[in-house]
């Protein structure tokens, strides 16, 4: 007897009556409180994903600059080359982030810190112009020294001047849809 369909009738019964009795005595299961994530834990997050995108950099113009160093380019491409190059490297960062957010809300720094980026209204993952604007309030936190951050420490829900531009909120990589349990779909503790 594997599935439900199997089971006699009397069982299924049996299995229903026992579930509202252990509700009448234990009451509702509790439904999980979310954690949503501070500064300290975002920055270190934010920190490896600094390091892997650099890194790839550096590889990537490593490698560059040693094709181009044999080639004979006139001087006005080497500048050429290199306004293309910073050009590749803000794609290749904002690409990194804003498919990390919009696929699984996790970047590599966030998996490593067990965090995750989801919608403020609904747990889900953010669509890639979210993600995007997310990107840009980021940005715009750090330019006023860092003062868009501040509000991670003021809130009850941690958001930043970038999670309020992004509609997001940083939690738990528990806590994150697909985790959690049915029913507790909603960002809103209750």
């Amino acid at each position: 007897m594997s599935s439900m369909a199997e089971r006699p009738p009397a069982a299924a019964r049996a299995r229903a009556r026992a579930q509202v009795v252990a509700t009448r005595v234990h009451g509702e299961p509790a439904q999980p409180r979310l954690e949503y994530q501070g500064l300290v834990t975002r920055g270190i997050a934010i920190a490896i994903d600094a390091a892997v995108v650099n890194g790839v950099a550096v590889v990537v113009v490593t490698a560059a600059g040693l094709v181009v160093s044999a080639l004979s380019l006139p001087n006005g491409l080497d500048t050429a080359l290199v306004a293309l190059g910073a050009w590749v490297f803000l794609v290749w960062s904002a690409a990194y982030f804003v498919i990390c957010w919009s696929s699984t809300g996790q970047t590599p720094g966030n998996r490593v810190m067990q965090i995750r980026v989801v919608r403020a209204k609904d747990g889900a993952a953010l669509r890639p112009w979210r993600a995007l604007m997310r990107l840009f309030g980021l940005m715009l936190a750090a330019l006023p020294l860092f003062l868009g951050f501040l509000p991670i420490l003021l809130n009850d829900r941690r958001r930043g001047l970038q999670d309020v531009i992004g509609g997001s909120v940083v939690v738990g990589a528990a806590d994150a849809p697909g985790r959690r349990s049915p029913g507790s779909s909603r960002l809103n503790p209750g």
